[in-house]
């Protein structure tokens, strides 16, 4: 065990040493098909179209079947890029397939729109369905209507704007209501909104138009975000990218969640890191990279970071995106977002601020089983529970939370893993850890060795399916579908393998101690 345990400190060093490279994300379906759509040129990308048809479930959808929400956006982008493919191999058949799929799918749209909706769906599944009237015909498919009075409003402020600003969120959706590349200019990264989608749409605009001065930078974008997903395979590209600022935050976030903050095996890394944040932090906050609007998410992560480093940063910076006693991620958004008021309330007690409000908001959050879900951000009720229970702690040594810790070691599968889905995963089985960490230390003894024996548990399950530098494959993270931020997710990963082998020591240790 200590051979691994320094192996996994080895493995977290070598992550945390990477991440100046803007990010690395897994491949997205709908951002590829998007891509490959507007690329046009389809035996340039036959990899790339192989990929997308591999991509495809047995029930002719794309996108995982635990979340159905989130498997209409790469359905539709797949079927419209593969049915102007026929001649490559499969492309027909799995055009049959989706329009199958489609004509059996109920329309979690019809009537309202639900709170953990994908980004830009109110833009975007509106737009995908009109494109694919014209070939489906009579194909009774799903046609969204509540979404449609949402994309009619934006539609209207948008035409109101001649150019939106760098950075602005609309433009991560800008293929969904873009068609004159003057209303948007690629960012310092060459990026349109950080969304390879939107980048790729204006780009063919901007041909098709004659405005081709900054094409150049919108293909050199295109060609590192491919790059960033570790496929290998030109033209495969990820939902968002770069994530330079979120990536770095939410890592060394994990790391405290797991007592791994202040390791000295990694802490010439995280200086390096918080040195970064501290220089790139001003007075309006952060955005999830340096030209991309600043939220209250990724803003409060980095003030909780920064605070754990022993800096003092100004807490203004969160203030902006503060109304009453709600924090929003972004000004002027749908719904409010779980985790980025959990996260908001977390700074605020590590700066010794004020939390009445914020508390009562989260306290308030909870569903029937005393847990956290229906966050915007991320598909699994385990990510939000962890971080509310890290922030409810903070500066609260009697705090105790009985239903959560009963609920959370009920929720504990029989392979000793949990999971949001049909199956445990080894990021879901990390955040169990987390908060059971925080748990821990407020509970009686005959309680903390209940605690102990499923962490035992959970640390075998880990154990048989820990490999050394593995890729994260399951995308469990909210954006125009679900998408897999690979470092983070593998941060978190080896932080809660760590926890689980550290545990079993401490236990051991405890044992000996109370041996005669």
């Amino acid at each position: 065990m200590n051979a691994l345990s320094e192996q996994v400190l080895s493995e977290l060093r070598h992550l945390l040493g990477e991440m100046s490279d803007g990010g690395s994300v897994g491949p997205s379906v709908y951002d590829t098909a998007r891509a490959l759509q507007f690329h046009g040129n389809v035996t340039g990308r036959r990899d790339a179209y192989a990929w997308l048809i591999a991509q495809q479930q047995p029930d002719g959808g794309w996108g995982s079947a635990d979340f159905p929400l989130f498997r209409h956006a790469p359905t539709w982008a797949a079927l419209l890029a593969l049915q102007r493919a026929d001649p490559l191999p499969g492309a027909a058949d799995a055009v049959q397939a989706a329009t199958r799929f489609l004509e059996r799918q109920p329309d979690p749209y019809a009537n309202a729109v639900p709170e953990d909706a994908p980004i830009g769906a109110e833009l975007i599944l509106p737009q995908l369905c009109g494109e694919a009237a014209s070939f489906l015909g009579g194909v009774a498919f799903p046609r969204h209507p509540a979404l449609l009075p949402l994309r009619q409003a934006c539609l209207v402020k948008l035409g109101a704007v001649a150019t939106l600003p760098s950075g602005h969120p609309l433009l991560h959706s800008w293929e969904a209501w873009g068609t004159s590349p003057t209303t948007a200019c690629p960012d310092d990264d060459g990026s349109i909104g950080l969304s390879p989608a939107a980048t790729a749409a204006w780009r063919a605009h901007a041909v098709t138009q004659g405005s081709t001065p900054q094409v150049g930078r919108a293909d050199a974008y295109l060609q590192a975000a491919s790059r960033a997903t570790r496929s290998g395979i030109e033209g495969v590209v990820p939902n968002v990218w770069p994530i330079s600022v979120f990536e770095p935050c939410w890592s060394l976030y994990t790391l405290h969640l797991a007592g791994l903050f202040a390791h000295p095996a990694l802490a010439e890394a995280v200086r390096v890191i918080v040195a970064q944040l501290d220089a790139r932090l001003g007075v309006r906050g952060l955005g999830p990279t340096l030209h991309f609007a600043a939220d209250a998410d990724d803003t409060a992560v980095a003030l909780c970071v920064l605070r754990l480093a022993g800096r003092d940063p100004a807490v203004d910076a969160l203030r902006h995106f503060e109304i009453g006693e709600l924090f929003v991620t972004f000004p002027g958004e749908r719904n409010a977002s779980v985790s980025t008021n959990i996260h908001a309330l977390h700074a605020l007690r590590l700066l010794g601020k004020p939390t009445a409000g914020t508390s009562a908001y989260v306290e308030a959050n909870r569903n029937q089983h005393s847990l956290w879900d229906n966050e915007k951000w991320h598909v699994s009720w385990l990510y939000p529970t962890a971080h509310a229970v890290a922030a409810l702690a903070q500066g609260k040594p009697q705090w105790r939370d009985e239903r959560a810790l009963a609920a959370l070691l009920q929720a504990q599968r029989d392979d000793g893993g949990w999971g949001a889905g049909r199956a445990s995963t080894f990021e879901e089985t990390a955040y169990a850890l987390f908060a059971l960490n925080v748990l821990d230390g407020r509970e009686e003894p005959t309680v903390r060795r209940r605690i102990a024996q499923a962490v035992a548990r959970a640390r075998e399950w880990m154990l048989a399916r820990h490999a050394a530098h593995a890729l994260p494959q399951t995308p469990l993270w909210i954006g125009k579908e679900l998408y897999c931020p690979t470092r983070v997710v593998r941060v978190a990963e080896l932080a809660g393998l760590w926890l689980a082998i550290r545990w079993q020591r401490r236990v051991l240790a405890e044992g000996a101690g109370a041996a005669p």
